[in-house]
Protein backbone atom coordinates (compact mmCIF):
# COMPACT_ATOMS: atom_id res chain seq x y z
CA UNK A 1 0.00 0.00 0.00
CA UNK A 2 2.82 2.44 0.15
CA UNK A 3 3.35 2.80 -3.21
CA UNK A 4 -0.10 4.38 -3.03
CA UNK A 5 0.37 6.87 -0.79
CA UNK A 6 0.35 10.90 -2.04
CA UNK A 7 2.93 13.39 -0.81
CA UNK A 8 1.61 16.90 -0.60
CA UNK A 9 4.99 19.01 -0.17
CA UNK A 10 2.45 21.90 1.61
CA UNK A 11 1.46 19.21 4.05
CA UNK A 12 4.66 18.72 4.99
CA UNK A 13 5.87 22.13 5.38
CA UNK A 14 2.51 23.72 7.40
CA UNK A 15 1.65 20.74 9.74
CA UNK A 16 3.91 21.66 12.06
CA UNK A 17 2.69 25.21 12.62
CA UNK A 18 -1.14 24.05 12.50
CA UNK A 19 -0.29 21.41 14.95
CA UNK A 20 0.58 23.92 17.76
CA UNK A 21 -2.80 25.47 17.18
CA UNK A 22 -5.01 22.38 17.10
CA UNK A 23 -3.17 21.59 20.77
CA UNK A 24 -4.81 24.48 22.40
CA UNK A 25 -8.53 24.80 20.04
CA UNK A 26 -9.16 21.39 20.22
CA UNK A 27 -8.38 20.72 23.96
CA UNK A 28 -11.76 20.02 25.09
CA UNK A 29 -12.30 18.02 22.25
CA UNK A 30 -12.64 14.13 21.94
CA UNK A 31 -13.92 13.48 18.01
CA UNK A 32 -12.75 15.38 14.86
CA UNK A 33 -13.89 14.61 11.23
CA UNK A 34 -11.09 16.24 9.12
CA UNK A 35 -12.89 17.25 5.41
CA UNK A 36 -11.04 17.39 2.45
CA UNK A 37 -7.66 15.13 4.08
CA UNK A 38 -5.92 14.43 0.64
CA UNK A 39 -2.96 12.84 1.07
CA UNK A 40 -3.72 11.32 4.26
CA UNK A 41 -0.29 13.29 6.11
CA UNK A 42 -1.96 15.33 8.34
CA UNK A 43 -4.27 13.09 9.64
CA UNK A 44 -1.55 10.66 10.66
CA UNK A 45 0.57 12.80 11.95
CA UNK A 46 -1.89 15.01 14.33
CA UNK A 47 -3.66 11.56 15.45
CA UNK A 48 -0.14 10.41 16.53
CA UNK A 49 0.03 14.13 18.59
CA UNK A 50 -3.09 14.31 19.73
CA UNK A 51 -3.93 11.55 21.50
CA UNK A 52 -6.93 12.63 22.98
CA UNK A 53 -8.67 13.08 19.99
CA UNK A 54 -10.28 10.45 17.74
CA UNK A 55 -10.00 11.27 14.17
CA UNK A 56 -12.14 10.64 11.30
CA UNK A 57 -10.04 11.29 8.07
CA UNK A 58 -12.57 11.67 4.57
CA UNK A 59 -11.81 12.43 0.97
CA UNK A 60 -13.64 12.29 -2.22
CA UNK A 61 -12.71 8.14 -3.82
CA UNK A 62 -9.67 9.31 -5.22
CA UNK A 63 -7.69 9.86 -2.31
CA UNK A 64 -9.10 7.37 0.00
CA UNK A 65 -6.09 4.72 -1.05
CA UNK A 66 -3.37 7.47 -0.19
CA UNK A 67 -5.51 7.95 3.49
CA UNK A 68 -5.04 4.56 4.38
CA UNK A 69 -1.83 3.84 2.99
CA UNK A 70 -0.46 6.61 5.62
CA UNK A 71 -2.21 5.10 8.09
CA UNK A 72 -1.31 1.44 7.15
CA UNK A 73 2.75 3.07 8.13
CA UNK A 74 1.38 3.36 11.62
CA UNK A 75 -0.01 1.56 14.42
CA UNK A 76 -2.47 4.43 15.74
CA UNK A 77 -5.42 3.46 17.81
CA UNK A 78 -6.89 6.83 17.47
CA UNK A 79 -7.75 6.81 13.78
CA UNK A 80 -10.63 5.97 11.90
CA UNK A 81 -10.57 4.22 8.51
CA UNK A 82 -11.23 7.12 5.98
CA UNK A 83 -14.37 7.49 5.09
CA UNK A 84 -15.85 9.14 1.32
CA UNK A 85 -17.41 12.10 1.92
CA UNK A 86 -18.96 15.05 -0.82
CA UNK A 87 -19.52 18.43 0.85
CA UNK A 88 -22.06 18.90 -1.98
CA UNK A 89 -24.15 15.69 -0.42
CA UNK A 90 -26.54 16.07 2.40
CA UNK A 91 -26.99 14.34 4.79
CA UNK A 92 -23.15 13.62 5.12
CA UNK A 93 -23.00 9.94 6.08
CA UNK A 94 -21.10 10.75 9.23
CA UNK A 95 -21.68 10.99 13.22
CA UNK A 96 -22.56 13.60 15.51
CA UNK A 97 -18.66 15.29 16.33
CA UNK A 98 -16.62 17.37 18.48
CA UNK A 99 -14.89 19.48 15.62
CA UNK A 100 -14.56 19.56 12.19
CA UNK A 101 -11.14 20.40 10.49
CA UNK A 102 -10.21 21.37 6.46
CA UNK A 103 -6.99 22.52 5.29
CA UNK A 104 -6.36 24.51 1.52
CA UNK A 105 -9.93 23.54 0.49
CA UNK A 106 -12.07 26.47 0.40
CA UNK A 107 -9.84 28.01 -2.34
CA UNK A 108 -10.35 24.57 -4.72
CA UNK A 109 -14.08 24.52 -3.63
CA UNK A 110 -16.94 26.57 -5.24
CA UNK A 111 -19.19 29.21 -3.65
CA UNK A 112 -21.74 26.68 -4.11
CA UNK A 113 -19.54 23.50 -2.43
CA UNK A 114 -18.61 26.15 0.37
CA UNK A 115 -22.32 26.93 1.04
CA UNK A 116 -23.04 23.09 1.42
CA UNK A 117 -20.00 22.91 3.46
CA UNK A 118 -21.41 25.10 5.92
CA UNK A 119 -24.64 23.21 5.90
CA UNK A 120 -23.41 20.50 6.61
CA UNK A 121 -20.98 21.64 9.58
CA UNK A 122 -24.09 23.21 11.64
CA UNK A 123 -25.76 19.91 11.30
CA UNK A 124 -23.24 17.61 12.25
CA UNK A 125 -21.15 19.68 14.84
CA UNK A 126 -22.25 19.39 18.34
CA UNK A 127 -23.15 21.67 20.81
CA UNK A 128 -19.97 24.22 21.48
CA UNK A 129 -18.08 22.11 18.74
CA UNK A 130 -15.35 24.20 17.07
CA UNK A 131 -14.74 24.64 13.13
CA UNK A 132 -11.28 25.32 12.33
CA UNK A 133 -9.93 26.06 8.76
CA UNK A 134 -6.79 26.43 7.49
CA UNK A 135 -5.54 28.40 4.51
CA UNK A 136 -5.45 31.84 2.46
CA UNK A 137 -7.87 34.23 3.12
CA UNK A 138 -8.86 38.47 1.94
CA UNK A 139 -10.60 40.87 4.34
CA UNK A 140 -13.28 43.16 3.60
CA UNK A 141 -11.73 42.65 -0.80
CA UNK A 142 -8.11 42.72 0.29
CA UNK A 143 -5.44 40.56 -0.07
CA UNK A 144 -3.38 40.09 3.06
CA UNK A 145 0.15 39.94 0.40
CA UNK A 146 1.11 40.03 -3.07
CA UNK A 147 1.55 36.86 -2.93
CA UNK A 148 -1.76 35.59 -2.26
CA UNK A 149 -3.18 38.44 -4.72
CA UNK A 150 -1.01 36.11 -7.32
CA UNK A 151 -2.14 33.21 -5.99
CA UNK A 152 -5.75 34.27 -6.41
CA UNK A 153 -5.30 35.38 -9.52
CA UNK A 154 -3.50 32.03 -10.41
CA UNK A 155 -6.66 30.00 -9.49
CA UNK A 156 -9.27 31.75 -10.74
CA UNK A 157 -7.24 31.72 -14.49
CA UNK A 158 -7.22 27.82 -13.99
CA UNK A 159 -11.03 27.68 -12.33
CA UNK A 160 -13.24 30.99 -12.34
CA UNK A 161 -15.21 28.91 -9.80
CA UNK A 162 -12.13 28.74 -7.52
CA UNK A 163 -10.04 31.59 -5.48
CA UNK A 164 -9.35 33.08 -2.48
CA UNK A 165 -11.89 33.53 -0.32
CA UNK A 166 -12.89 36.41 1.72
CA UNK A 167 -13.54 36.48 5.79
CA UNK A 168 -16.52 38.19 6.11
CA UNK A 169 -18.50 36.47 3.28
CA UNK A 170 -17.56 33.40 5.11
CA UNK A 171 -18.32 34.39 8.65
CA UNK A 172 -22.19 35.19 7.22
CA UNK A 173 -22.42 31.72 6.51
CA UNK A 174 -20.81 30.07 8.98
CA UNK A 175 -23.36 32.56 11.60
CA UNK A 176 -26.34 31.69 9.79
CA UNK A 177 -25.33 27.83 11.28
CA UNK A 178 -25.09 29.26 14.51
CA UNK A 179 -21.28 29.36 14.47
CA UNK A 180 -18.96 32.55 15.96
CA UNK A 181 -15.49 33.32 15.26
CA UNK A 182 -13.48 32.87 18.27
CA UNK A 183 -9.87 33.28 17.11
CA UNK A 184 -8.11 33.93 14.11
CA UNK A 185 -4.28 33.10 13.82
CA UNK A 186 -1.27 34.24 11.79
CA UNK A 187 0.24 31.82 10.41
CA UNK A 188 3.55 30.95 7.80
CA UNK A 189 3.02 31.75 4.41
CA UNK A 190 0.82 34.63 4.69
CA UNK A 191 -2.20 31.63 5.97
CA UNK A 192 -4.52 31.86 8.45
CA UNK A 193 -6.40 29.55 10.63
CA UNK A 194 -9.67 30.49 11.46
CA UNK A 195 -11.77 28.87 14.59
CA UNK A 196 -15.39 29.03 14.70
CA UNK A 197 -17.20 27.53 17.73
CA UNK A 198 -20.98 26.57 17.65
CA UNK A 199 -22.89 28.86 19.80
CA UNK A 200 -26.44 27.08 19.25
Amino acid sequence: MQSERKYSEAAEQNKVPILEVLRDAFSDCKSVLEIGSGSGQHAVYFAKHLKHLSWQPSDLAVNLNSIQAWMDGESLDNIFPPIELDVRLHPWQADKIDAIYTANTFHIMSWDMIEDFFQGTGAFLNSQGKLLVYGPFSYHGRHTSPSNQQFDSHLRQRDPLSGVRDFVELDKLAQAQGLNCIDDFAMPANNRCLLWQNIK
